[in-house]
């Protein structure tokens, strides 16, 4: 078995969105994954060389102990917990979404 990286990279285009939607990332939502059944989460602001464009972004990975680990939470956590977040900061305000997920195939150390 390996362990999974579920990432969601999320775009805000307001700033003042974004520190409100990053304190409640911080204070309520990691958790709750981790609650639902990830091993940890972290938190990214990305920064891009020669970035014009307005907003910020951050990515949002989180560990599970397998495919099957993750399957679970997006079967049964998932859709309760972006509906809940999206009811806080609807699509409107200017955030965009992207998700991916995968198997860690290599590690170092290892």
């Amino acid at each position: 078995m390996s362990d999974y990286i579920y990432t969601v990279r999320c775009t805000l285009l307001d700033e003042d969105v974004a520190r409100r939607w990053l304190r409640w990332l911080q204070q309520e939502h990691l958790a709750q994954v981790c609650a639902a059944g990830a091993l940890s989460a972290e938190v990214i602001r990305l920064e891009e060389p020669g970035e014009d464009q307005p907003g910020v972004d951050y990515e949002v990975r989180y560990r599970f102990a397998s495919g099957e680990a993750l399957d679970l939470y997006l079967e049964l956590h998932a859709p309760r917990l972006r509906e809940e977040g999206l009811a806080r900061f609807p699509l409107e305000l200017g955030l965009r979404y992207r998700r991916s997920w995968g198997p860690v195939v290599g590690r170092w150390p290892g």
